[in-house]
């Protein structure tokens, strides 16, 4: 049987991440950059064989699966929902470090949001039953989620994903050496550049 690989595919920009608002289970659709973002990921995954694709419900990656050109094979999966920020829905992280100076999204919580063990048992459960698909499976979702997700693949603590630059409309790719889960491809963004 074939060892199982994970495609992440990090939404196109929306306004709140072009201007650095934490943006967790609010819906909000790409904007124009992130629609060309979109259109510019489909060549890199046309013609791939994925033999399962999942999709957070939120629009912004939805949508980017359906430009992409792989929504009519999509699962949705609400567990690749982005962190619920609760609070901090919405601010920035200097609005926030006004108030709290030392405050990271890794180490610092959010108030009337999940907690970064809630992500990661969401995570989990998607890597649960992403291992048995038996090749490549494909996953639209969102910085800080998929962040936790990688660090999880890696096994590592969910604060992992603190090491883990995620920019949207990025590609990359979890697999193996030997027995070992590895990453292969991080936030690789080269089809932006393309002419």
């Amino acid at each position: 049987m074939a060892e199982t690989r994970l495609i992440l595919v990090r939404h196109g920009e929306t306004d709140w991440s072009a201007s650095g608002r934490h943006t967790g289970w609010t819906d909000l659709p790409l904007n124009l950059n992130g629609i060309a973002q979109a259109e510019r990921l489909a060549p890199r995954l046309a013609g791939h064989r994925f033999v399962r694709v999942l999709s957070s419900p939120l629009a912004r990656a939805f949508e980017t699966c359906r430009i992409a050109g792989l929504a009519d094979v999509a699962t949705v999966t609400p567990d690749l929902r982005e962190w619920n920020y609760g609070d901090y829905e919405g601010r920035t992280s200097d609005e926030i470090r006004a108030e709290r100076p030392d405050w990271t999204i890794w180490t610092g919580g959010v108030p009337g949001g999940e907690t970064i063990d809630d992500v990661a048992a969401r995570v989990d459960r998607v890597i649960a039953s992403a291992t048995d698909a038996g090749g490549d499976v494909a996953i639209f979702g969102h910085g800080h989620c998929l962040r936790i997700l990688a660090a999880r693949w890696l096994g590592l603590e969910p604060a992992g994903g603190a090491l883990l630059e995620l920019s949207t409309a990025t590609l990359s790719r979890l697999g193996w050496e030997r027995e070992r889960r590895v990453v292969e491809l991080w936030n690789d963004s080269s089809h932006l550049d393309a002419p």
